[in-house]
């Protein structure tokens, strides 16, 4: 059945009214999911034109902050959005401006959690990157951030905490009672790679999959599995003998697996900081005579700046690096032709819809079918493609 047809959205059997609470650097994806409950609703027959709840953080020149909602929450199923990421919002502190960090982001959550008083129904949080989610676990004296986010958030009285491609997903066993959902877009990414390369086979003899390293083996033996390809892997060779920048260098990356030679190879990640590891495989599986390669990060947002990319793209070391919008896309960068945004909005909604009414989430969780309903599609249109050539 298609998804579409599972929409949830009646006024009869809702937890509670919807409420959606996007906090300022999560606006503009916010929108984009309000836009999909909006139509579900009227085309259930409600009378709605917006879901989302009007508010603001102000902040004195001094620092200090405090929330405020702007209408009444009270009964309200609350999903406040937040993307901790976005850095491209600015304060002024002390006359200087000062952009907004994960820190000021997730004080901000807080400030607006503690505004709705207590007069919620209920109250989950959509936070696709994970607040501290990179320092998933301890070595000698160090904080773990996340986990205790995770806590302090259960303690403020939220019900669900919904992620997306958490660097460590067992994180959620620190709250064992409280609702995390951890979603993976693959099926999103797969279509946008589809449909910006319909050139692109996924025969054995052509495609294959790459793990960038041993943490992100799960994600690509799910892409490998589903597709039907053979999958290869890298491993960081690191250097234990110094730290800079708080872990031990990489050395090199060394490669397990079979041949690339001639085939078109997909590496997935979560996140693409600096960029340098997707680089330096790209140059690796180049060396060895790929025929075109891909990479996906769910968060890219390339500390380290454009230039690189674009010499390696300028150079034929990529053809197409893939992101969602999960997370603040710099403008310069989603113009660059090497880029492609995977859009993810209607995947929160169905969640958020989901969720509202008490429905089944299990096949939100599982987008298998979908997947294979989407390589049943590409095949029938290749097979169209050659009857019409014959």
């Amino acid at each position: 059945m298609a998804m579409e047809s599972q929409t949830f959205f009646s006024a009869e059997n809702r937890v509670a009214p919807l409420g959606i609470v996007p906090l300022a650097g999560a606006r503009e994806l916010s929108e984009k999911v309000e836009a999909h409950l909006v139509r579900w609703a009227k085309r259930a027959g409600m009378d709605v034109d917006t879901f989302i709840i009007e508010n603001s953080c102000p902040r004195f020149s001094s620092g200090d902050s405090k929330g405020l909602i702007k209408s009444t929450v009270r009964g309200y199923d609350l999903f406040f959005v937040v993307d901790v990421g976005n850095y491209s919002l600015t304060y002024n502190y002390f006359g200087n401006e000062n952009h907004m960090s994960p820190d000021d982001h997730y004080q901000d959550l807080k400030r607006l959690i503690q505004a709705a008083s207590g007069k919620a129904h209920r109250v989950n949080v959509v936070m696709p990157l994970l607040y501290g989610g990179r320092q998933h676990r301890r070595s000698y004296r160090e904080s773990l951030d996340c986990a205790y986010m995770l806590q302090e958030l259960q303690q403020m009285g939220v019900s669900n905490v919904l992620t997306f491609d958490a660097h460590d997903p067992r994180v959620q066993n620190a709250v064992p009672v409280m609702g995390f959902d951890n979603l993976m877009p693959t099926y999103q990414v797969l279509k946008k790679l589809f449909k910006d390369f319909p050139d692109l086979s996924t025969d054995k003899k052509d495609f294959m999959i790459v793990s960038p390293d041993e943490g992100a083996l799960n994600r690509n033996m799910y892409y490998a599995s589903v597709l039907g390809v053979e999958m290869g892997m890298f491993y960081k060779r690191r250097d234990y003998s110094r730290i800079v920048d708080g872990r031990n260098p990489i050395v090199a990356h060394e490669y397990l697996g079979t041949p690339v030679e001639g085939k078109d190879v997909f590496v997935a990640d979560d996140i693409i900081s600096s960029g340098e590891s997707v680089l330096d495989i790209a140059e690796n599986v180049k060396a060895r005579k790929a025929r075109r390669f891909f990479a996906y990060g769910t968060y890219a947002i390339f500390t380290n700046g454009l230039a690189k990319f674009d010499k390696a793209y300028e150079e034929g070391l990529i053809d197409g690096i893939f992101g969602s919008n999960l997370t603040y896309l710099n403008p310069e960068l989603k113009n660059r032709p090497w880029f492609h945004e995977v859009d993810v909005s209607k995947y929160i909604a169905y969640f958020i819809s989901a969720l509202n009414h008490d429905a089944s989430i299990s096949s939100l969780l599982d987008p298998h079918a979908k997947i294979d309903a989407l390589l049943q599609k590409r095949a029938l249109e290749k097979a169209k493609i050659i009857d019409e050539q014959l």
